[in-house]
């Protein structure tokens, strides 16, 4: 018992010595409570466009109903079916609204009306919620207008059913498959977890083995090894797009509706954010273990704030805040347009200008993070 009381204490000592690792224990637990504990599936507030081509009060009642009930954040105003596929299209919308012009005159006249309701199949959750909310809603405001109409006119004057109903259509996945939201986005995340990872002991593996010391004798430029740094890995990267669209495709079902060489060149631009991050965290680290120790609790809440799991719309705001700092977010809403939408480029300029920004912001600190220098 004294030699295990003695190993047990050095081990605390070790423990205590090496602050980080204890950080690590501590704070990692606390994070996941955090992030866990803020975030559900309970979408709300799903952002909608409004074609009402009505516009009368009939029709600005259907609205305020939907706004009443807490499901759809009616942001956007179209003026034509046009606008209403380019903005779900896009992405800024999740859900379409569209009420015909006859909308009013039919329900004045006792005659039953439609309205349609589009919505954005490329996420399920969203999709899911969208679609029950938009039939519950509507269905109860369809009840409210009957008993008025039973109030006002009485029973024989009143045709038998609802006054109006609503006509829902998913888009891009009307079978609402989980498959075609998942296997676009592990392209991102698979990424992410091995480029940071590997880039990450790049400069460290060079301390390690003593071999930085070559490299600070050469007369190479900080940018030129950050760029012999990143090219394996973006070519091997490459390599397991084309694997996993592949895989998707072949195994899992999953159509790619859009532009394969536009896939891969973008895959590449996020590529860039990533490498330089895990750049940038090996310029700071002395091993590889301290390398993996700053690795961790970034990956998880790049992982969980993404929107890879969890809509970004049944987020805190704070965290939907934190969420557009996070470069995979950004590809996420690039590689389901391209798979399931298959949208073009002209739609993703958004997105692309982020992961430029982020680019350029990264590997430029990591080169000048980088000095020749043994301290």
């Amino acid at each position: 018992m004294r030699r295990l009381r003695a190993l047990i204490r050095k081990e605390f000592t070790h423990m205590r010595r090496d602050p980080r690792t204890l950080v690590m224990i501590l704070i990692m637990p606390i994070l996941q409570l955090f992030l866990l504990g803020y975030i559900s599936n309970d979408v709300r507030n799903i952002s909608a466009v409004v074609f009402d081509q009505d516009n009368s009060r009939a029709s600005r009642a259907l609205l305020d109903a939907y706004r009443a009930a807490d499901y759809f954040s009616l942001d956007y105003v179209a003026y034509s079916e046009a606008d209403v596929t380019q903005l779900i299209d896009s992405g800024q919308a999740r859900a379409g609204i569209i009420i015909p012009p006859s909308y009013g005159g039919d329900l004045a006249a006792g005659r039953s009306a439609e309205v349609a309701v589009l919505i954005d199949g490329s996420d399920p959750t969203i999709a899911n919620a969208a679609l029950s909310a938009a039939t519950f809603v509507g269905q109860a405001h369809a009840t409210n207008i009957r008993f008025q109409q039973l109030a006002v006119r009485g029973p024989a004057a009143v045709t038998a059913g609802l006054p109006f109903e609503v006509r829902t259509r998913v888009l891009y996945n009307p079978d609402l498959l989980s498959s075609y939201n998942i296997v676009p986005g592990l392209i991102g995340t698979i990424l992410l977890f091995t480029t940071m990872g590997l880039t990450a002991n790049a400069i460290v593996r060079e301390r390690e083995r003593g071999t930085i010391e070559q490299l600070i004798v050469t007369p190479i430029r900080n940018w030129e090894l950050i760029l012999a740094k990143i090219t394996p890995f973006i070519l091997v990267s490459m390599v397991d797009v084309v694997l996993i669209l592949l895989v998707g495709t072949l195994w899992f079902g999953v159509p790619i509706r859009g532009s394969v060489l536009l896939l891969l060149a973008l895959s590449g631009l996020y590529l860039l954010p990533n490498l330089g991050l895990g750049l940038l965290i090996s310029t700071f680290a002395r091993t590889q273990q301290e390398a993996q120790i700053v690795i961790l609790p970034l990956m998880l809440p790049f992982w969980m704030l993404s929107g890879f799991i969890f809509p970004i719309a049944a987020m805190p705001a704070a965290l939907q805040v934190i969420s557009r700092f996070i470069p995979l977010t950004y590809f996420l809403v690039i590689v389901r347009s391209i798979v399931i939408k298959g949208v073009g480029i002209e739609i993703l300029i958004p997105q692309i200008a982020a992961l430029s920004i982020f680019a350029v912001l990264l590997l430029g600190i990591a080169a000048l993070r980088f000095r020749k220098t043994l301290d």
